[in-house]
């Protein structure tokens, strides 16, 4: 008689974010990217090629005294070399850490500070970021400009390297260490919505199971067919994962680089005959207002997906009606990788109206596969009924969502269900129906959503309050036509006369530019708890549509 056996006898072989290219440029030679250069011009190349410049890249910064575990920043719009960057670091076994440069400075100065990054990959746009805090950040010993060398720009930065001189001296051959899938690989910092930015580190294997995931018919419906445009930022959340997805499935990536306008965005859109593109509201409000403008139709696409905020049912209809386009709806968060759940088209769509469909489309879909979800009573910590009204406070899990935070002592993202199970608590206040489609009601963090990123309101009322004359301040996001939403800022005076104009003034030199509020109310006094907390839902109720003309 045969032992039992407790274990299954398959080979054990690691998820490695460096074998998706590798697959990609052994199998796939008709996939590749297309990718719009700083220099200006449409760049093209295939995976076999990216994968060749990805192991220079390697060799580089090995060369340059980077080691397994090291953190290298990245500073970078959507172009093949920042795509270079994701799989040279992450394959060596270091850990690729996108910055967003949209933070205000102080932001970025703490973000890189806190990783210790030791090297930066900077697109040439954005060494103006670095050149006033280089002083601050004793861990960079080198910086690395992302351009052609005739367009390396001036600059008073030492120790300063040319991208492509640096990795021409380098050979295509490196073999990548065959690391524990559970390493770091990547590295991405929230936005600060409370407090300082926190980092989420992603695993090999978390990032390279996200990508299985979301490729899935029932997630993106990625295949070696498709042309994706990822227009969501790479230093946004790994682009959506993007970056992975595409390698995996065989299917042509196209990076619109720093061109986000509706003109630039069409141009890209027809050069590759696009077929599925990624972004938030904002994003696509503007790409349609100059294809209207210009009387111009997009007939390659089939799928929009939407995420970062809600999906306006004027969206939903404008492109189904004038383009025959799915907007796809998407949410998901920095701790989730960030895919969670999507809104699928499927054949039951094609019997229901246009108010069924468009009420799924406004939705924030499904959970896939992989994640778990649940709406909680706050109160009793119990799980609330799935009929699309009770509301309840969100939490997930899953093996792409944080256990723990960069750098943290514990787990306190985590919370327990009444069984003792842990949760990632998400901050919003939702709803689930019948049919598992999620509905995000509210947020428990007071944060403002505007186009896709967030806006912290604590943060810029304690802005305000450092202007002399601020008594009290008060910032409440409230409906936008373009950016989903808006801070409005309240203000209670003490005795001393105060304008708007000096608040803005005063503003200006604390906070990010699109972080101003886009109007200021002096009020003679504010809503508050019995707790003496500021009431912000009383004046959110109110203010709603104030920006709303």
């Amino acid at each position: 008689m045969s032992p039992p056996f407790s274990l299954g006898q398959m080979m054990s072989q690691p998820l490695l974010i460096c074998d998706l290219l590798e697959y990609a440029a052994q199998h796939h030679e008709h996939g590749g990217i297309i990718s719009k250069r700083l220099e200006g011009d449409i760049h093209h190349y295939s995976y076999k090629e990216a994968l060749k410049r990805s192991k220079q890249l390697a060799n580089a910064l090995t060369q340059l005294g980077a080691k397994q575990g090291d953190r290298i920043g990245t500073l970078a719009w959507n172009g093949y070399r920042h795509f270079e960057c994701y799989y040279g670091i992450s394959g060596m076994g270091a850990i690729c850490h996108t910055i967003n440069p949209r933070l205000f400075s102080e932001q970025i100065e703490y973000i890189i500070q806190h990783a210790q990054d030791n090297i930066l990959l900077v697109d040439a746009c954005f060494i103006h970021l670095i050149e006033p805090i280089i002083e601050k950040l004793p861990s960079v010993k080198g910086i690395v400009v992302m351009i052609d060398e005739d367009h390396m720009p001036k600059t008073s930065l030492d120790n300063m390297y040319n991208y492509e001189a640096l990795i021409a001296q380098q050979s295509t051959e490196f073999t990548w260490p065959r690391l524990d899938p559970q390493s770091a690989a990547c590295l991405c910092y929230t936005s600060g919505t409370t407090g300082n930015p926190k980092g989420v580190l992603y695993s090999h294997e978390s990032t390279v199971l996200h990508a299985f995931a979301s490729r899935n018919p029932d997630a993106l419906n990625i295949s070696s067919d498709s042309v994706v445009m990822p227009v969501v930022p790479m230093y946004h959340v790994c682009a959506w994962g993007m970056p992975y997805i595409a390698p995996m499935a065989g299917a042509t990536l196209v990076l619109p680089g720093s061109g986000m306008g509706g003109e630039d965005l069409y141009t890209l859109i027809d050069h590759a005959n696009v077929d599925l593109m990624l972004g938030v509201p904002t994003v696509w409000l503007g790409l349609l207002e100059y294809l209207n403008k210009q009387n111009l139709k997009i007939p390659s696409v089939k799928t929009v997906g939407v995420g970062g905020a809600a999906s306006p049912r004027a969206l939903v209809e404008a492109l189904d009606k004038q383009h025959n386009i799915y907007l796809l709806p998407i949410w998901g968060m920095t701790e989730t990788s960030p895919l969670a759940t999507l809104g699928a088209k499927h054949k039951a769509m094609d019997n229901m109206t246009d108010n069924e469909r468009y009420k799924i489309q406004t939705s924030a879909g499904k959970p896939m596969f992989g994640i778990e979800m649940e709406i909680f009573d706050e109160q009793t910590n119990a799980p609330l009924p799935h009929d699309g009204i009770s509301r309840g406070l969100l939490r997930v899990r899953g093996p792409w969502v944080i256990k723990q935070y960069y750098k943290s002592d514990n787990n306190d993202c985590l919370v327990k269900d009444s069984l003792g199970q842990d949760w990632f608590d998400t901050g919003d206040i939702a709803t689930l129906d019948s049919h598992s489609y999620l509905r995000i009601v509210d947020r428990a963090k007071d944060v403002v959503k505007s186009g896709g990123e967030w806006i912290s309101s604590i943060d810029l009322e304690n802005a305000a309050l450092g202007c002399d004359g601020v008594n009290e301040a008060c910032v409440i996001g409230v409906k936008h036509e373009k950016w989903d939403e808006r801070p409005l800022l309240f203000i209670v005076k003490n005795e001393k006369p105060l304008a708007k104009e000096t608040v803005y003034q005063f503003l200006n030199e604390k906070v990010a530019k699109w972080w101003l509020p886009d109007d200021i109310i002096f009020v003679k006094e504010l809503p508050h708890t019995a707790t003496g907390k500021l009431q912000k839902r009383t004046l959110r109720d109110e203010y709603w549509e104030y920006l709303i003309k």
